[in-house]
């Protein structure tokens, strides 16, 4: 690995020096241009293992660049860096084959690290006698927003799954855009055209939920006077995207278990096989290990379904991305009531960064359209939002006794306490009465502590 060729493409000549003189004391050779133009122009002649790109600079962009050496020059690898970090230039730099996507300001030692895995991998590569290397394409829309560590960790893998029809596990609390995570996976494939059809675990029975996703002939049960088609049919070679699948039942994750391993399922009633090509996309906010430790989780079907498994970080672990949001919260909501406030106070914003959000982006997002309403002004001030608490510290109460600015997860609480102790603690009986499965029932338990 030492003594390979890389080379620094950088509109800013003090970065491309501390990357210098970094590598080359690491015993890299190094090569250095400051524009797309200028690397593609002697690139051939130096012959890079690998290189390192901005994206941002004039004239030819490093996706640009990427694009280029992708098509003519395929065994070289790409890193790019931004300092202007979003969903789109990430997905789009690990859809159009870059090793890895680094965010400014980049530690040294993050640098040499990085420069490290990809010519380990290049040299496991060369072993294996692979080539590397795939036509870029252009990245769809997106509407998921963030800049957090984390949430570029999620882009970048967007991306590097545009390419096949890996099953994938997303997981987080209520709240955390789950399903818009699964939409931009969607979005973001080869498949995009296809249907994409999400599917609330929760609000179906085993029963219906198997002939939804599977379908019936005629004659399966009573009332079914006709065949018809079940979802993963439907979907073609789209998405079927599984949400709370931590709260179904074991004859159901058995049945999917099987579509899983062989793409195959059996309509309700029917005899005859039908195939599926869909990618499954499913999520939880549920303690999937401790589910299955206690036996109300398949662990096979776990496993077949975390092939890539995605950990949506709460609100409160990246509040700095509040602003962000905001931002992009503000538009959606000022598109659907076609008016509106067009910003938020300093003092308001301030406020919001400092609340803890149980509810994750679907409160902000109640949070903020709640405020929007009241304001009845351009801007939206401190005193329109209701954050739960009222000047002397206690919830505003509704007639029936619940507080008005009660989130979900404190109102799911009460409500499973209160029937858990009219129940005498029987959580066979505090299940039924609920709607909900033992292993649903479990889920709530341990994470309100009860």
């Amino acid at each position: 690995m030492a003594g390979a060729r890389i080379m620094l493409v950088d509109d800013d000549s003090d970065t491309r020096t501390i990357f210098r003189d970094k590598l080359e004391h690491a015993g890299f050779e190094i090569a250095e241009a400051e524009s797309a133009e200028n690397a593609l122009a002697t690139v051939s002649e130096f012959d890079p293992a690998l290189i390192i790109s901005d994206i941002q600079m004039d004239g030819m962009t490093g996706l640009e660049l990427l694009e280029r050496i992708r098509s003519s020059m395929p065994s070289v690898d790409v890193i790019l860096m931004t300092g202007h970090e979003d969903m789109e230039s990430a997905v789009a730099a690990m859809r159009a084959g870059a090793f890895d996507y680094l965010v400014k300001p980049i530690g040294l030692s993050t640098l040499e690290s990085v420069v490290g895995r990809c010519l380990g991998d290049r040299a496991l590569s060369e072993e294996a006698g692979e080539e590397s290397g795939e036509d870029a394409a252009e990245p769809l829309a997106g509407s998921v927003v963030g800049r957090h560590p984390r949430m570029i960790e999620i882009y970048k893998t967007i991306g590097s799954l545009s390419r096949n029809r890996a099953t994938v596990l997303i997981r987080g609390e209520t709240g955390t855009g789950k399903e818009m995570i699964a939409r931009a996976i969607h979005e973001h494939s080869d498949y995009a055209a296809e249907p994409f059809i999400a599917v609330n675990c929760t609000a179906l029975t085993d029963s219906l939920l198997e002939s939804e996703l599977f379908g019936h002939v005629k004659g399966a049960f009573t009332g079914a006077v006709a065949g018809r088609k079940g979802y993963f049919e439907l979907a073609g070679s789209g998405t079927i995207f599984l949400d709370e699948i931590g709260d179904t039942e074991a004859g159901f994750q058995t049945k999917l278990l099987r579509v899983l391993q062989e793409r195959q399922f059996y309509p309700v009633g029917g005899e005859e096989p039908r195939r599926t090509e869909a990618r499954v996309v499913a999520a939880t906010h549920q303690p999937m290990e401790e589910l299955v430790a206690e036996g109300g989780f398949r662990e096979d079907l776990y496993f077949r379904l975390r092939v890539v498994e995605l950990e949506v970080p709460s609100l409160r672990e990246r509040a700095g991305d509040i602003p962000l949001l905001c931002e992009h919260l503000m538009a959606k909501i000022r598109r659907e009531m076609e008016q509106g406030p067009s910003r938020i106070s300093d003092s308001a914003l301030e406020q919001l960064k400092g609340y803890d959000w149980p509810g994750n982006v679907r409160e902000l997002e109640n949070a903020l359209t709640r405020a929007a309403i009241v304001s009845r002004g351009p801007v939206i001030g401190r005193d329109h939002l209701s954050l739960g608490t009222s000047p002397a510290g206690s919830k505003p109460q509704l007639n029936g006794g619940g507080a008005v600015d009660q989130t979900l997860d404190e109102a799911i609480r009460a409500h499973v306490t209160s029937v858990l102790k009219a129940s005498d603690g029987n959580k066979s009986e505090a299940a039924r009465v609920l709607g909900i499965s033992r292993s649903r029932l479990a889920g709530y338990l341990k994470k309100f502590g009860l």
